[in-house]
């Protein structure tokens, strides 16, 4: 029987991950304090790394295996949009959308890896042309059905409690449980399957691997439909999240700009500031009440706007002017 030493235990690939999140937990227990590792502050940062969780294991274990994803930036919203036409839009029942979204996801990851597999184009070129490609289906299409870029969803009943909830008191989101779920899921797959060496072996030498007996090339289009249906996964979860019951996110704002002055929002995540920002520019129409300028009532579409000298500078690049 073999004796489990520290030294051995070092020497394991996620001995540095496990010590840096140590190391960081530490940091913030310290400088932040003891409120940083109570229930309610462990749920706040549980929340937001559960997001990209969901995507980042998959994706590691792409770029493990000599490939690497970067489409999964427009299939999040692509996913989001999908469940919300669908059920949204449309009216169709919200397992139907659930559906749609993941079907996409799973088209999407197999185009990208059988492109990868049998053009031997490097995975960065195939995925970024798929991001674009995406992104621009995913706006002409909205635009196209909806005639606008935001799309209401009411989502109730078993769907709701699954997908997009609070729970534990409103406190940890259920994608948190989801996170750990698949987590643990390709822990085994991993660690206590033929799949982990095999994804390994590929990463080292795919020649190799392949005169090895192993599946290179369905493992790759598997990795890929694995990454590109988690991001549509995330997505339609956030929408159902979001979306599913009207929120009230801003009321009863007065904004005051004088000209050549410099207005700085500050606020947490969640707070409008985004929301403030697509009403005045016109990206977005305000449910209720009106938006007034010098006293009067104005229309707030992209153009009205820009007519009215009201403009903005995204804080990163995107296909809406305003997002």
């Amino acid at each position: 029987m073999s004796s489990i030493s520290i030294g051995g235990l070092l020497r394991r690939p996620e001995a540095g991950a496990a010590l840096g999140l140590i190391a960081v937990l530490i940091f913030f227990a310290i400088f932040g304090g003891l409120t940083f590792l109570k229930p309610a502050g462990m749920a706040s940062w549980l929340n937001v790394a559960a997001n990209p969780g969901v995507i980042a294991i998959p994706l590691g274990l792409l770029m493990i295996s000599g490939e690497m994803d970067i489409s999964v930036g427009a299939m999040v919203p692509f996913g989001a949009m999908t469940v919300a036409v669908v059920s949204g839009h449309y009216g169709l029942p919200i397992w139907a959308g659930v559906a749609c979204a993941l079907s996409f996801g799973l088209i999407v990851g197999l185009v990208n890896g059988i492109l990868v597999v049998k053009t031997a184009v490097p995975s960065l070129i195939v995925t970024l042309g798929s991001l674009f490609a995406v992104q621009g289906i995913v706006l002409g299409l909205t635009v196209l059905i909806t005639k606008s870029t935001s799309v209401a969803l009411t989502v109730e009943g078993p769907a709701k409690l699954i997908l997009g909830d609070f729970l534990l008191g409103g406190q940890v989101m259920v994608m948190v449980l989801w996170w750990l779920a698949l987590t643990a899921l390709y822990v085994f797959f991993v660690h206590f399957s033929a799949w982990g060496n095999w994804i390994s072996a590929m990463g080292g030498d795919k020649v190799s691997a392949r005169n090895a007996g192993i599946p290179t090339d369905r493992l790759r289009i598997l990795l890929f439909v694995l990454s590109a249906t988690s991001a549509a996964f995330l997505g339609m979860c956030q929408a159902i999240l979001c979306n599913s019951t009207p929120l009230d996110v801003l009321h009863d704002i007065t904004l005051e700009v004088r000209p050549g002055e410099v207005l700085c929002l500050l606020g947490d995540k969640g707070a409008g500031k985004l929301a403030l920002i697509r009403l005045l520019s016109g990206v977005h129409q305000p449910t209720t009440g009106r938006i007034e300028m010098d006293g009067a009532a104005v229309a707030s579409p992209p153009p009205a706007a820009q007519e009215a000298g009201i403009s903005t500078v995204p804080p990163y690049g995107g296909p809406v002017p305003g997002r």
